[in-house]
């Protein structure tokens, strides 16, 4: 059992937190329902740390509730992981031209330690320290000061696919074609070539959707 955290503020994150490490990790697939008290018990809290947590986790879009049945994790169909992938591609587009040209010698090496630390998280199969370096070297592309509602809306698209990005990575080859994607976006980056940046974030974002459209049931 998980130690309980003092405070309800805290104890609402400590059930978020633990239900995103869930998802990413894959012990809870795409349709499957969320039994709160199982959590709460597991937890050590309240059901109500647990129902706040999966009201975020509903406007996020990675649950949804179900009058009478409760919660469950959201299923996407091809032409949702369509269209999201399509924002995506606006948006980080926009985010990256704004981005790319102001990063500092830190700044990019912070990305080339994420790129490694993906890289390392590959060749261990750790799905969720994948994801976990996956998502730092991406953001580390895209943030910029002066964009904040493009970020709030880039990071509300990823976090509506985590759990189908987790199960992407439970491919080894795609692991592994993850690894080579991020080398040949590190050096555009470090060479401050936006579209090069640009072109290559396309086709791993294109590569990602291909795969993951194969697990998604069509209309």
């Amino acid at each position: 059992m998980t130690t309980r955290p003092d405070g309800p503020g805290t104890t609402t994150q400590h059930a978020l937190d633990e239900l995103r490490r869930a998802i990413v990790a894959g012990r809870y697939r795409p349709g499957q329902r969320v039994h709160q008290e199982e959590i709460a018990e597991q937890l050590g809290v309240s059901l109500a740390p647990v129902r706040e947590a999966l009201r975020a986790l509903e406007q996020e879009g990675q649950v949804v509730y179900r009058p009478r049945r409760g919660y469950f994790i959201t299923e996407l169909r091809v032409e949702d992981l369509q269209e999201i992938y399509a924002l995506r591609r606006l948006l980080e587009e926009r985010a990256v031209r704004a981005a790319l040209p102001a990063l500092d010698d830190d700044a990019v090496e912070r990305i080339a330690l994420a790129a490694r630390d993906c890289a390392e998280a590959a060749k261990r199969g750790d799905v969720a320290a994948e994801l976990e370096a996956n998502r730092r070297f991406h953001f580390g592309m895209l943030e910029a000061p002066d964009q904040p509602h493009t970020m709030r809306l880039i990071r509300l698209l990823w976090d509506s696919t985590e759990s189908y990005r987790a199960m992407y990575y439970n491919s080894a080859e795609e692991r592994s074609a993850t690894v080579a994607a991020h080398d040949e976006i590190l050096d555009a980056v470090r060479r401050k070539s936006v579209d090069e940046v640009v072109a290559a974030l396309d086709d791993h974002r294109g590569r990602t959707l291909r795969v993951l459209s194969g697990i998604l049931p069509t209309t």
